[in-house]
């Protein structure tokens, strides 16, 4: 029996699903890991980079753009859609600047990037974008970082502190364990990195960090400072499991004095 509501892009299945919408997120789940995470003055984007085959050009495989000097987008699903509507992005805040003569605000692309999203979800001759997207962003005047997440289906949500992609619900797992209100810039950094590291398994070669700070100011880091805070974070991982040993082995010598002393 031929159900219609698998094929078609308008038609509502019998438990109010837009299949449609649903394949587009799990195009979503199976692109590279992203995450962003705001600290008190600065907002850090952070993504898993596939590897790249040796004859590629590594500067052409990128997961975040710039879609105004203030506004950094990065992206979990199909690169070729995310291309697309990166592109449109951008028009929406060229055209801003010369109607209003202001920078769009973080809250306004979001808006439109999920109207977008939205539209295709609704229109014949067309599918969802299979991408759902963290921007990130300070506002005109404005020192407070922004942190937004839109998906297929056109709905957007602000956070502290997000992931999407593969291995998404571990990253959140792990981010709503150990984020904490207020974060300087070096603890966002790594707190960005740690979380990538529960599912990069390659270590900094294949982890991107993008940092914006004060009005807009973004810097990618270098594969060097990345492999610095990896370190660090290796080092403390080392001397955690030096403590627990030496609890475990306290705890164990207590308990052989105790029955040696009951026997």
């Amino acid at each position: 029996m031929s159900r219609s509501y698998d094929r078609a892009l308008t038609v509502f299945s019998p438990d109010g699903h837009l299949f449609q919408v649903d394949y587009a997120n799990e195009a979503v789940r199976k692109g590279t890991c992203a995450l962003g995470v705001k600290g008190k003055d600065v907002v850090v984007l952070g993504v898993e980079k596939k590897s790249v085959l040796q004859l590629q050009d590594a500067r052409t495989i990128r997961k975040t753009a710039m879609l105004d000097d203030h506004i950094c987008l990065a992206f979990a699903g199909l690169n070729a859609d995310a291309r697309i509507l990166i592109d449109k992005a951008r028009v929406e805040c060229q055209s801003h600047r010369l109607t209003v003569e202001d920078p769009v605000t973080v809250d306004y692309i979001t808006r439109h990037i999920g109207s977008i999203k939205q539209r295709y979800t609704q229109s014949g001759g067309v599918r969802p974008f299979g991408i759902s997207t963290l921007i990130i962003g300070f506002d005109a005047n404005e020192a407070t970082p922004k942190l937004y997440q839109t998906e297929p289906s056109g709905i957007y949500y602000a956070w502290k502190a997000c992931a999407i992609g593969r291995s998404a619900k571990t990253v959140r797992e792990f981010l709503e364990k150990n984020y904490k209100d207020g974060m300087n810039k070096d603890d966002t950094i790594k707190l960005a990195i740690k979380s990538l590291l529960e599912v990069v398994q390659t270590g900094a070669k294949n982890i991107e960090i993008a940092i914006m700070e004060g009005h807009g100011q973004v810097r990618n880091l270098e594969l060097s400072e990345i492999e610095a805070v990896v370190k660090e974070i290796e080092t403390e991982k080392e001397a955690e499991a030096e403590r627990r040993r030496n609890r475990l082995a306290a705890t164990a010598g207590a308990q052989a004095s105790m029955a040696g002393v009951g026997a």
